[in-house]
């Protein structure tokens, strides 16, 4: 082998060596971004972790509202149907009223006469088992005598002097009775009222 063989060789040879090195230093460098990357794809997961779980709380919480929706609806349904049997007869038992004054007017009129005791007789009997049935099915008439004055139940239709200071707000005579169906008034008392 010539000089300039061996010059060539030599030449290739450190070329060779350093590339090696610079080899070395690469990988040495890529050991060194292997772990960086570890670390970002560490905190990627666990960003992908967090995410996950924020959305689980949130599907968690909309779930629990919907089921808290769907019960408070369940019994708010139940409630009205309750109030619907309970009360199902309510326009029906309002129309009647009506008739039900018809007879306390007559019941009224025939005590006057004399000459109706047997039919009143009749008619009483008639009556006090309409009212029988009618209590049966929730209703009950609003007392009205010697009671203090309460806009829920009572309809002021005129003020009188009364006879008494005791007297002054309390009822002192029932013009209409009124009546309840289930604790509901469908029709107040209208009364007049001491002042």
């Amino acid at each position: 082998m010539s000089e300039k063989d061996k010059e060539i060789m030599d030449e290739a040879a450190n070329m060779n060596a350093g590339t090696n090195d610079e080899n070395v230093q690469e990988s040495t460098e890529q050991g060194n971004t292997e772990p960086e990357q570890e670390l970002s794809s560490e905190e990627r997961l666990q960003n992908e972790l967090d995410e996950a779980n924020a959305k689980i709380a949130a599907l968690e919480d909309r779930n629990l509202r919907q089921m808290a929706e769907f019960d408070n609806y369940r019994k708010r349904t139940m409630k009205e149907k309750v109030e619907l049997i309970k009360n199902g007869g309510e326009r029906t038992i309002e129309s009647i009223l009506p008739v039900l004054d018809d007879f306390e007017r007559a019941i009224s009129n025939m005590a006057k006469d004399e000459k109706c005791a047997e039919m009143l007789t009749g008619v009483e009997l008639i009556y006090n088992k309409f009212v029988g049935i009618l209590k049966q099915n929730g209703l009950q008439k609003i007392e009205t005598e010697g009671m203090e004055f309460n806009t829920d139940y009572h309809e002021a239709i005129a003020m009188i002097p009364a006879p008494e200071e005791s007297l002054k707000g309390k009822v002192l005579d029932c013009v209409q009775p009124g009546y309840m169906l289930n604790e509901k008034v469908i029709r107040h008392a209208k009364v007049a009222v001491g002042e």
